[in-house]
Formats: structure tokens, C-alpha cells, sequence
């Protein structure tokens, strides 16, 4: 059954291999993409769509999107920061800003959340949806055993928080929308690149590998109105 799909954050290396994936699918009819600028991947089933993330643009896109597909099954959001050109990841307390917080916060749980609050109305009806969004191993409560990077931590965590949150709701109003907290592990992009010397031999992952195992942990996803925190390997990490 064909389907159309959307890809929110696409100028990121991981969403161009996500939409160069769907694009080869026979299946996928239309990729939605959204960003802040035009798009630098062409296929004739792409239509992009511009944002600059505030809540009325997002909005106006989930309008445009509600009046013209009834078949948007698979959605990831791929918003997040770690670090810029203005900050990098605080090792020590005296390190946390008040700026740098609020942005992290913005670009990782606040953007997803509308996002996700809003495609509510776009989504619900009786074909079974998967919506992916792109959380970090490191937003584990349970799991942070080394401390550091605590707006990043932070962010991700709240994020998670919203994703149980909205899945409570979406199991009420949306039952066959199923949320996924994703971890694509450290993935050779901008966002790793400063960190990429500790990364251990074979664990440094393309673009493309992510891509390929996100789409079929979507694709396999079982619709139990539950959120799930998941990794590259599909194995489920504690919130």
C-alpha cells in the first residue's frame, strides 16, 4: 500500500539518507521535507516545505499538510543541537549558561514537541503510523553514570518526558500512531565530528547504516500505543 512520509529537519546528513532511502521505496509515494532552507536533495517525490521553527510556521505547515495527503504514515523529526559556532557541550557546572540552556531546550524538546502536538490532528486515523524522533542515549536519567554535557543531557530528557507524555494522549485520540524516542548512536555528521576520536572501532556509523536500520525499526514497530526509547540495533534503552 503506497504511502507518503515526513522528514522534519532534512538538511541533516541522517534525514538526506532517510529521504534517499524512501525515495528508492516503490511504495513511498510523496517525502514531505521541512527545513530551513531549500532542500539540496532532488527526487520527483520530494516536496519541500520551508520552516523556520516558530510555532505559526509549523502550524501553517501542519494546515498545508492535513489538506493535502490522508496518507502521511511515517514521520521523522530530526530537530537537535549539541553544539554551534556560539557553545560546545559544558564539562564543568561553572560551564552552564543561560543562553546556551534555552537554546538547547528550544532545538530539542521544545520544536519536536510542537511538532508533535500539532501533526496530532494530521495523523490520527486507522492506518498504522510510526513517528520517530531523534532522542540521544546520553537523555537517559538512569543511564548517565559519567555526568557533563548537562544542556544536551537535559534537553534530551525532557524531550523523552514528552514523548511518554504525548503517547499517553496519542493512545486516547490517535491509536494508530506509535512514538519513538531514537538513538542512531555516534553517526559520522557535523554534529559528532569534535568527538569522533573516542569513538570505539566500529561503532563510528554512516549516515546511510542509520537511515537503513530506522526505517526498519519503523517498519517492524510494533502498535502497542506505547512509547518506546530505542537504539540504532532496535534494542530499548531505559528512559
Amino acid at each position: 500500500m503506497q504511502f507518503d512520509a515526513l522528514v522534519i529537519g532534512s538538511s541533516s546528513r541522517i534525514a538526506q539518507a532517510v529521504i534517499a532511502q524512501l525515495s528508492n521505496q516503490n511504495d513511498c509515494r510523496i517525502i514531505y521535507t521541512v527545513s530551513q532552507f531549500p532542500p539540496r536533495f532532488f527526487s520527483q517525490k520530494v516536496r519541500p516545505l520551508l520552516s523556520n521553527y516558530s510555532q505559526e510556521s509549523i502550524e501553517e505547515i501542519c494546515q498545508y499538510l492535513q489538506q493535502h495527503t490522508n496518507n502521511l504514515t511515517k514521520v521523522i523529526i530530526c530537530n537537535g543541537v549539541l553544539h554551534n559556532t556560539q557553545y560546545t557541550p559544558e564539562k564543568k557546572l561553572e560551564d552552564i549558561q543561560i543562553d546556551q540552556l534555552a537554546g538547547l531546550y528550544r532545538s530539542n524538546a521544545i520544536v519536536p514537541m510542537i511538532w508533535l502536538s500539532r501533526l496530532i490532528q494530521v495523523l490520527k486515523g486507522k492506518r498504522n503510523t510510526q513517528v520517530a524522533l531523534f532522542s540521544a542515549r546520553v537523555g537517559s536519567i538512569s543511564d548517565n553514570k559519567i555526568g557533563g554535557w548537562y544542556g544536551y543531557r537535559a534537553s534530551k530528557a525532557a524531550l523523552n518526558m514528552l514523548i511518554q507524555t504525548s503517547a499517553i494522549e496519542y493512545a486516547r485520540r490517535a491509536k494508530n500512531v506509535k512514538l519513538m524516542a531514537f538513538h542512531p548512536g555516534t553517526t559520522d555528521t557535523p554534529l559528532s565530528k569534535p568527538f569522533q576520536k573516542s569513538v570505539p572501532e566500529g561503532k563510528l556509523f554512516t549516515p546511510k547504516f542509520v537511515a537503513q536500520r530506522l526505517l526498519s525499526i519503523m517498519d517492524n514497530a510494533k502498535m502497542d500505543n506505547q512509547a518506546s526509547f530505542i537504539d540504532w540495533d532496535n534494542k530499548k534503552i531505559e528512559w
